[in-house]
């Protein structure tokens, strides 16, 4: 279950939320607050995963909520104002809900909320144990990557891009790259940058601390160059 608070100055929307919680099986209600001080006094009291949080308060606003509970709490922000969507992905908030939303709308972002939490308590059920390939939600649908055909993995915040030989387009999912350095075999697969991974079998040209992937280039940092060049001087002729 994955606990939650609500936090809106509006009663009207509290109670819509709290309908929308009550009716989602894999939400526990621990709360309803109608201003920041008060979730902040619950919040000593309860332990809380997700909050619901509405920008536009008095005092204290939701944005700013949002960087108190930092990354101990993750929140879906609520608001009737579009412009504050950039404010939303700056606090790494896992949802925006644009009022008025509906059930479905609540229940989407909810879900992507659920399927973070499985990933962090590495309980996500879209990762095979089979070596030769992996399965991996994206775009509610379960994909099969065969491991030989990644070519590298980028991961940007709370999702990663797979790119893979013969698909037009990567296939995105939500887990983190950490994650994925510790399923994948260190045989085949080195992290060479805080956003990339790449599959050693697939390189072919290297110029200077880059990795060419033909037009792409993925660069090498300088935390990784020690074991990257590892790597490249095992390929060397003796």
């Amino acid at each position: 279950m994955v606990k939650c608070l609500i936090v809106d100055d509006e009663p009207l929307a509290i109670e819509l939320l709290e309908k929308y919680v009550l009716k989602t099986p894999f939400l526990s209600l621990k709360g309803k607050c109608n201003g920041v001080t008060a979730a902040l006094q619950l919040l000593n009291e309860e332990t809380v995963d997700l909050a619901f949080i509405d920008i536009q308060m008095p005092g204290l606003n939701g944005i700013e909520l949002s960087r108190i509970l930092g990354d101990k709490i993750k929140v879906i922000l609520t608001t009737a104002f579009e412009q504050y969507a950039v404010d939303g992905f700056r606090v790494k908030a896992l949802g925006y809900l644009l009022k008025p939303f509906s059930y479905s709308e609540f229940l989407e972002a909810s879900i992507r909320a659920k399927e973070w939490f499985d990933m962090v308590k590495h309980q996500n059920p879209f990762m095979s144990d089979n070596r030769e390939h992996l399965f991996v939600k994206s775009e509610y649908k379960l994909i099969r990557i065969i491991l030989e055909d990644i070519i590298y993995i980028e991961g940007l915040k709370d999702y990663v891009k797979f790119f893979v030989e013969g698909q037009a387009r990567p296939i995105m999912s939500l887990m983190s790259l950490k994650y994925l350095e510790e399923k994948l075999s260190p045989k085949q697969f080195m992290r060479v940058h805080r956003s990339f991974i790449v599959n050693l079998k697939k390189i072919a040209t290297i110029q200077r601390n880059d990795i060419m992937f033909g037009a792409v280039v993925v660069p090498v940092a300088e935390k990784y160059k020690e074991s990257f060049h590892e790597f490249v001087q095992r390929g060397f002729l003796k």
